[in-house]
């Protein structure tokens, strides 16, 4: 039996600190879903189609993924309703460091309650990645950094046109 599993976040934008926890999860699992959310409270630096687009590219274009392995979805919903949907029983999350441990552990306890037949796997990124995240990103972009450490070609052409039309 193959399986899938979900790796849902808001990919505002998509990390070299993301794409590892994906490179590790194609190394247990057969299909990813990589979950695009469209809900919660963040103001998102980009519209959902754009983030879904960025990451296509970045996984795609930019290194290659096959198709055939990673989907790439956009979701409203509870992360276990999705998992229902695509009938995974797995859910991927990313830890960067001992801060995001508590809030995930607690994320995790939730979602275990709402459907306890669902398993979240935590996976690292590598050591020059744990630091990375789309805010830092979106700030060094925003301030006119380098960015070619912390993300692919395609996000960092997408990051300087949308900062370069907002001012």
């Amino acid at each position: 039996m193959k399986k899938t599993a979900i790796y849902p976040g808001t990919f505002d934008p998509i990390t070299y600190g993301h794409i590892d926890v994906i490179k590790k999860s194609l190394k247990i699992v057969d299909n990813l879903i990589v979950g695009v959310s469209e809900v919660g409270q963040k103001n998102y630096l980009f519209s959902i189609n754009e983030r879904i687009e960025i990451v296509e590219k970045a996984l795609y274009s930019d290194l290659k993924f096959k198709r055939n392995k990673i989907q790439i979805i956009k979701f409203q919903s509870l992360t276990t309703s999705l998992c229902n949907k695509y009938k995974s029983n797995i859910i991927l999350r990313g830890l960067r460091a001992v801060s995001d441990f508590e809030y995930e552990f607690q994320l995790a306890g939730m979602n275990r309650k709402l459907n306890n037949k669902i398993e979240t796997i935590f996976l690292m990124s590598d050591v020059d990645n744990q630091i990375i995240s789309s805010r830092f990103v979106k700030e060094i972009a925003q301030l006119g950094g380098n960015l070619k450490k912390f993300t692919t070609k395609s996000t960092m052409k997408a990051l300087k046109k949308k900062y370069e039309n907002s001012f």
